[in-house]
């Protein structure tokens, strides 16, 4: 099995390091920061401007920050969210019950039930839609998005989170391009962390607009792509 071991990034939130890539889960620069930056206020934000109705993609669960984080936001803009997550490899539930993100985002959402929202997240069972509250699904799905059947329009907005292409190349590859332009519907916004040349022209190819957008934490770009 796979050891993964948690750290506390710049920002006083935690990580994880997959220690057999050597690759950790957010930036470790500040895991909190860059997720609110790039998922939620370069993402989730924009796509708000066109519609109350989100369905989100997300590939990568990983911890389930960005559930916890959109859950937050959804809230204060009264959004309408279904949100399918992929994780193929789940974390064990030990190590997730460590990490504080409850406790960081106290200060932003003090009236939230933040720490009875991430247990809910964390308990809901895989490969099945669960509500957290009567606005927002939660979908977890135990497969990669290689394995996700395509249905047209299943997505307006697309969290793209996986490991670095260095680490999974096959994850970042045009097929996979390909295969999120065919899920979102139009107008539709996949954003990710990760600025790679090929990724981005591969993006291109499969039909997105894409949009230089400055990155999170001091890094020159992340990228924002849209199907319109």
């Amino acid at each position: 099995m796979t050891d993964i071991r948690l750290e506390v990034t710049a920002d006083g939130s935690h990580t994880l390091v997959n220690t057999a890539l050597e690759e950790s889960y957010h930036a470790f620069n500040g895991a909190l920061t860059e997720s609110l930056y790039v998922y939620i206020d370069s993402g989730l934000c924009a796509l708000a401007e066109h519609t109350q109705e989100v369905r989100i993609l997300e590939v990568g669960f990983g911890t389930g920050l960005n559930v916890l984080l959109t859950l937050q936001k959804a809230r204060e803009l009264g959004l309408r969210v279904h949100y399918t997550s992929l994780e193929p490899y789940p974390v064990a539930e030990a190590l997730l019950a460590h990490l504080n993100y409850p406790a960081q985002l106290a200060s932003l959402y003090p009236a939230a039930p933040l720490a009875d929202d991430f247990a809910a997240i964390h308990q809901a069972p895989w490969d099945a839609p669960v509500k957290l509250n009567g606005d927002f699904v939660l979908h977890k799905r135990n497969l990669g998005l290689e394995s996700l059947p395509v249905a047209a329009a299943a997505a307006n907005l697309i969290y793209f989170d996986g490991f670095a292409p260095s680490k999974q190349p096959e994850l970042w590859g045009a097929d996979n391009c390909r295969k999120c332009f065919a899920l979102l519907d139009v107008p539709g916004l996949l954003v990710t962390y990760c600025a790679n040349g090929q990724f981005k022209r591969d993006l291109r190819a499969a039909g997105f607009r894409v949009q230089p957008h400055p990155g999170a934490l001091g890094r020159r770009e992340m990228t924002r792509a849209w199907k319109d």
